[in-house]
């Protein structure tokens, strides 16, 4: 098998299995919302309606991801907000990895959350939305 068939047969799965992820990456922005205010850079005006819409649009984009009809535009939508999200990320690296006791990591980690994972993510995101 080619690895273009195999990344073929791959991406359906994928799709699932990333559309459930920002699902629960979402629900959990309602569940533990304090979790996510010390990531939030200091100029963000309210935060605690920012969180919810960060949210929101996380569960409503993961759901377009699950639905084959939807996956194309939400693979979009997931990209646009992670373009949103590069300031919570050049943050992290501003103060160092550590926003607080539960968001803490070391200044490399943030930098490679930065440069590397969250384009990762927008890659996969766009791969996702690809047609089968």
């Amino acid at each position: 098998m080619t690895a273009v068939a195999l990344l073929s047969k791959a991406q359906k799965p994928f799709r699932i299995f990333f559309g459930a992820g920002l699902i629960a990456a979402g629900l959990y922005h309602f569940i533990n919302p304090e979790f996510y205010y010390p990531m939030m850079p200091p100029w963000f005006p309210v935060p605690e309606l920012l969180n919810l819409a960060a949210g929101a649009a996380e569960v409503v984009l993961g759901a377009g991801l699950l639905l084959s009809k939807w996956a194309r535009r939400a693979s979009y939508g997931v990209i646009a907000l992670m373009v949103l999200f590069i300031p919570v990320h050049v943050y992290m690296v501003q103060v160092g990895g550590c926003m607080s006791e539960a968001v803490c990591l070391p200044l490399w980690a943030a930098w490679v959350r930065l440069i590397v994972l969250h384009p990762l993510i927008m890659l996969a995101a766009w791969w996702a939305g690809q047609r089968e």
